[in-house]
C-alpha cells in the first residue's frame, strides 16, 4: 500500500518525525512558513484518486492544527473518505467501517506518539465490507 502525507505548517514538525519511522511520499509542505491546507489536501487527495483509477491501493495522511481544515477540504474531492480522528479506537472503526482512505489528525490536539499509534492502527485495520459497502455506497 502507497502512503502520501502532507501537512501545512502547524503539522510540519510531526510530519517530519513521521517520514522518519513510516514510509511515505511527502507532498508538503516543507518549512514551517505558513501555507494554505486545502491546496495540501488537494495534492494529497488527488494522488489517491488517480491510484484509484489504476487499482493501486493507497492512503493519505494529512495534519493541521486541529485536523479539521484538512478533513474538511480533503472530503470535498469525489472519492475520498476522510476520517479526523483522535484516538485508535477511531482509527480502528473508520477503517473497518467506513474504509477510509485518507486520515487527518492534529498537531496541537493529539501527541506525536498518539499520532504515531493512530496512524499505525489505521494502516494495520482491513475494511470489513459486507453490510458497511452498502452504506459507503451512499456516501
Amino acid at each position: 500500500m502507497k502512503i502520501y502525507i502532507g501537512c501545512d505548517h502547524a503539522g510540519f514538525e510531526y510530519k517530519q518525525h513521521l517520514l522518519n519511522i513510516f514510509t511515505m511520499e511527502d507532498f508538503g509542505c516543507f518549512s514551517n512558513d505558513s501555507v494554505d491546507y486545502p491546496d495540501i489536501a488537494k495534492i494529497v487527495c488527488e494522488k489517491i484518486n488517480n491510484d484509484l483509477s489504476n487499482n493501486i491501493e493507497s492512503v493519505g495522511i494529512l495534519i493541521c492544527g486541529s485536523g479539521i481544515g484538512m478533513s474538511m477540504a480533503a472530503n470535498k474531492i469525489l472519492n475520498i473518505r476522510c476520517a479526523l480522528v483522535y484516538e485508535t479506537e477511531c482509527a480502528i472503526l473508520t477503517r473497518k467501517h467506513n474504509n477510509a482512505n485518507v486520515l487527518a489528525l492534529g498537531s496541537r490536539i493529539s501527541s506525536l506518539s498518539d499520532i504515531k499509534l493512530i496512524i499505525e492502527m489505521f494502516l494495520k485495520t482491513e475494511f470489513e465490507g459486507g453490510r458497511h459497502q452498502n452504506r459507503i455506497d451512499k456516501l
